[in-house]
């Protein structure tokens, strides 16, 4: 596995919602025009206590599966213990354990951010779901 580019997708404060979720389409579609993917995986979101963010996290999910759809992606669906559970052998792994194990499994000198981490644990949980024995 190799990573080719990572990073984290964030919205102006103050944008309007429609605009926030119209300019993550647009920039995840930049990095799709650039690195030309053949999948995208996703993870469910973390059921929220909070109805009115658990809406917007389905909003925003909804607008990058449309991404994915629009630039004919196939796109796994992983939820957080099987991603964790990939990457660590653990389900209940904490973010730091994912974090240093997307570090070793990517062999990277530097951790990536969070967020960034996150995503890449998601992508390897897809490969490692997907790959041919």
């Amino acid at each position: 596995m190799e990573l080719l580019e990572a990073g984290v997708i964030r919205s102006p404060r103050g944008a309007d919602f429609d605009q926030r979720i119209l300019g993550i389409h647009i920039k995840l579609s930049e990095v799709i025009a650039r690195q030309q993917p053949a999948f995208m995986a996703v993870e469910s979101p973390f059921v929220e206590k909070n109805a009115a963010t658990a809406l917007k996290l389905g909003q925003i999910r909804g607008g990058i599966l449309l991404t994915a759809g629009i630039h004919g992606l196939p796109v796994g669906d992983y939820n957080p213990m099987q991603v964790k559970k990939a990457v660590s052998g653990y389900g209940w792994a904490d973010k730091s354990q994912v974090g240093k194990m997307v570090q070793v499994l990517l062999n990277l000198k530097d951790p990536l951010p969070s967020d960034a981490a996150d995503a890449a644990a998601v992508a390897i949980g897809h490969l490692l779901a997907t790959r041919r024995t």
